[in-house]
Formats: structure tokens, sequence, C-alpha cells
């Protein structure tokens, strides 16, 4: 089996690790936590130049119509430099458009290419304790959507976004142009630094192609999570990466405090949990990129997300004492991001619960199942 990335799979995570590195250092983003600035613009256009924005995005709509592996690499870079720019939202979004939307509906998603569209989407309502709050009903010539939508990323300052509503008692996907009259946006901002905004939805019809087919959510849904995941890995590679550097100059007690075997145990635990994290990752994404169904793996490596990012932040906070706490200190960032992510997957618990539920109904898993013999030795 051969687990190396292709030489230009290594380029592109080169490539994005040297645009996220260069511009996300550690004064720019204590720039950005105090400006009112909704996401690095400087840093997307950089994106838009480099290709980076549209990498997902099938060639026959603009985009570079590369794979998950590519687009996972670019995103743990991102999560490493903690990048606040929307590339996994946007294009996402334009690639399921282009892959179940009607020819109708094509043109945003090569807008979205080029960098003069900003999509962005929301999956909240599949992991909310409270369901979906959007509701479609059938309406001459379209669907009426009615309710509302929390915290979608970047509202105010995206063209349009696909939302998850309730059509006919089925999750289904909108798309939904964010200009509409009927859509009333309440802006707010996560505690790391992404502009969000409750939607409250009124009588607003759409066009009956633009509710997508129900085999929209179910391509979208194991991708956004591969991408959540992703981010994780960065910013927990990345934490753990700065805490070995921190233990190993902080002193206590005439010894450098990574020499107790308790601080030694905890970061072992840490690097144990990145490892597993990234290897349920790129399973899932091997699988994705492959074609082959993949609903379990992702709510798998969305519970391993979850953990990951819960323990290694906090033994990072707890093995840098007061000083990861300080705002004028970088570590509570990743700490913050890590509670995002966590937060957009839907948290532990409701992948946990969510996986048991499958399970339930599958007695068959994994990859030994569903590929040829000699592909599952």
């Amino acid at each position: 089996m051969d687990f190396e990335f292709t030489e230009d799979q290594k380029a592109i995570a080169e490539m994005a690790g040297n645009v996220f590195a260069d511009y996300c250092t550690d004064d720019r983003l204590r720039q950005f936590d105090t400006s009112d600035h909704a996401f690095m613009e400087p840093l997307w256009q950089l994106c838009v130049e480099t290709g980076l924005q549209s990498l997902a995005i099938p060639q026959a709509q603009g985009g570079s119509g590369l794979g998950m592996t590519e687009l996972l690499l670019v995103l743990e870079a991102q999560g490493r430099a903690l990048g606040q720019v929307p590339l996994w939202r946007h294009q996402l979004a334009a690639a399921a458009l282009a892959q179940c939307a009607e020819p109708s509906l094509q043109a945003w998603a090569v807008e979205a290419a080029a960098g003069r569209a900003l999509l962005t989407l929301e999956l909240n309502g599949l992991t909310s304790a409270h369901g979906i709050a959007l509701h479609a009903t059938p309406a001459a010539g379209g669907w009426l959507l009615n309710g509302r939508v929390a915290a979608l990323a970047l509202a105010e300052q995206s063209h349009a976004a696909l939302l998850l509503v309730e059509a006919e008692g089925q999750p289904r996907l909108a798309l939904v142009e964010l200009s509409a009259p009927a859509i009333r946006q309440v802006p707010g901002r996560m505690t790391h630094g992404e502009a969000i905004a409750d939607l409250h939805i009124d009588e607003l019809l759409i066009d009956v192609e633009q509710l997508l087919p129900a085999s929209a959510l179910s391509w979208l849904e194991p991708r956004s999570i591969a991408a959540l995941a992703a981010l994780q890995l960065g910013v927990s590679d990345e934490q753990i990466r700065r805490t070995v550097v921190y233990v190993s100059e902080r002193r206590q007690f005439d010894r450098t405090i990574g020499s107790f075997q308790a601080v030694q145990m905890s970061m072992a635990n840490t690097h144990i949990a990145l490892e597993a994290l990234r290897s349920c990752l790129w399973q899932l994404c091997y699988r994705l990129d492959a074609g082959l169904p993949a609903p379990c793996e992702a709510l798998a490596t969305a519970w391993q997300a979850c953990e990951a990012g819960h323990l290694i932040g906090h033994t990072a906070q707890h093995v840098h004492g007061g000083i990861g706490v300080d705002l004028t200190y970088p570590m509570h960032r990743f700490l913050y991001w890590s509670r995002a992510l966590g937060s957009a997957l839907g948290g532990s618990a409701a992948s946990l619960e969510r996986l048991g539920d499958w399970l339930s109904h599958n007695d068959k898993l994994g990859w030994k199942y569903d590929l040829e013999e000699h592909q599952a030795l």
C-alpha cells in the first residue's frame, strides 16, 4: 500500500503552506483580533490569485477539478496558520452545485471559481438538538421558505448560500440568494473571529430547481466533515508543535518542564490523538476520492476531530498554565478554533449518537465489505 502523496499534491501543500505561513504571522493574527473585518480579505485575494479557492470545483465550471486530497492538504495548512478565509464552504458549495444542480444554476459555480461571487453553506441542522428550523412548502412555481438559520458563516459578505431545509419531511439543500428582501440578518461573530449571522426567513419564494435533489446533501455532508476535520488536524498539529517548543524552553525547579514525566505523558497522549485523527481522516478522504460511500467513516472522523480537538486544546492550555490564556500570547487562538470546529461538526456526543444509529441499521462496516479482495488486503 502506497501512502505517499504525489509530487503535484506535495507541491500544492507546499504552496498553500507558504501562502498561509507568510501572511498569518502572530502580529497579523493579533491585528485581525482587534479589527472589525469579517475575514482576512488580503489573504483571500492571495487564495484567488493562486487558485486555492477553486481546487475542488470541476474544470467545466472553471475550477481546477482536483479531489478532496488536494483540498484537505490546503485546509490542513490553513488550520495550522489559523487563516480566516472561507475556503472550504465556498468551493464545496460551488462543487455541490456543479455536481447536483440543474444547468440553470451552474453560473453560480462558474462565478465562484472565478472569485467573482462568494458562496457559503450551513449544515448545522443535521446535528442540532432543535433539528432543522427552516421549512420548505410547495407553492405555485416553486417552494416557499419559512423559518430560521442559525450562525451562517459570512452571511453578510456572501452572495448566495446552500441552506439546509426540511421539505416534505426530508432534509434537503436549497440555494438561496442572501440579498432577498424576505431575509432578515442578525449579525454576530464567533469567538475565533469568524463573522456569522442568524437568518430570519419569512415567505421566501424560490424556484423549483433551487431545491437541490436529495443526492446533493449525501454528496456534500461527508465532504464538509472531511474539510472541518482537516482544519482541526492543522490546528491541533501546530498547537502540539508550539507546546513542545514551550515545554522544551520553560524551566521550573531548575529543569525544563518537558523533562517532567507527567508533561511527557500528557504530550504523548496529544500525539496519539492527532495521529488517530489523521488516519481516520485520510481513510475518509480516500473513499471520497474513490467514489465509495462513506457515511460511517464520515461520522467516525467527526467524532475523532471533536475528541482530538478537545483533548489537545485543553492539554496545551494546561501545560502552558496562565500564559496560555494571556490574550497577548498566541495559544488561546488555537483553543478558540478547536471549539468553533467542534461546534460546526456538531460535537462528539451528537456524532457518536448518529454513528450508533447508523450501526444499528447496518450489519456491514468498513473497507473490506465494498472493495475488491486485492484492495482489501
